[in-house]
């Protein structure tokens, strides 16, 4: 939520400035000028990447407004249950959890731990895991990033093309401030796409990525202290030093 009220609030700062200002909002409305710059960039983005890239980032998109579907607090909860369950009862005794687990990461280590695999079998199969998720999100944060990198030049392509335009009717010195004014709204449209929206999100991207990669190496570190029959409590103080 908060990532969508920051990219609400500065669309409103620069249009709210420009209507300060006593700008217009119709002398920001421009038809061919957003076909120019939104449809150039995308097509750009699509010429860069394949479809499995294209269909991986927009399926990234919401997270940036709805944040991430993991809880550190809880899944520290469960990993000091599930150790105190498996020194009672045994690894088979989580067999109920890894069926139930909602996470697929959590799920994944709790299947292993109940398969009875060994401490540095369960640790490369959660890195590879690890690694792998990483480098979804990486990759759908370095599309938006290359979308924020070609709207500046679509805007300074359909200005251009707008000026064009307007030296064919130079003649007429009422229309060509108009026109010039029209021409450059192109710019705008760019350089805030690239600035107000796909950088951004691209930015948010990462820092998710980085946020999830720092959760599952708590997990990871959980699931090996049960696998090792580790005290519950030291593995919860330990738990504790990655923060909720």
């Amino acid at each position: 939520m908060i990532a969508f009220v920051g990219l609400l609030l500065a669309w409103v700062a620069v249009f709210g400035g420009h209507l300060l200002e006593g700008g217009q909002v119709g002398s920001l409305t421009n038809l061919p000028a957003a076909a120019i710059v939104l449809g150039g960039t995308l097509a750009a983005g699509l010429v860069q990447s394949d479809l499995a890239t294209w269909r991986l980032a927009w399926r990234y998109f919401p997270s940036v407004f709805s944040g991430p579907d993991w809880q550190a607090d809880q899944a520290q909860a469960k990993l000091v249950r599930w150790c105190q369950l498996a020194r009672r009862k045994g690894l088979l005794a989580l067999e109920a959890d890894s069926n139930n687990e909602t996470d697929d990461f959590m799920r994944l280590g709790l299947q292993l731990l109940v398969d009875g695999e060994s401490g540095d079998k369960i640790q490369r199969s959660l890195e590879v895991s690890m690694d792998s998720r990483e480098g979804r999100w990486l990759k759908a944060a370095h599309f938006f990033d290359s979308l924020g990198g070609y709207a500046p030049t679509m805007g300074i392509i359909g200005a251009v093309l707008g000026l064009i335009q307007v030296m064919t009717q130079i003649e007429d010195t009422q229309a060509l401030g108009g026109g010039i004014a029209t021409a450059f709204v192109a710019t705008i449209y760019g350089v805030g796409l690239a600035n107000l929206f796909f950088l951004p999100v691209a930015a948010r991207l990462r820092t998710l990525a980085e946020t999830r990669f720092a959760f599952d190496e708590m997990v990871l570190d959980g699931m090996l202290a049960i696998a090792d029959s580790e005290n519950p409590r030291v593995l919860e103080r330990r738990l504790q030093e990655y923060g909720a």
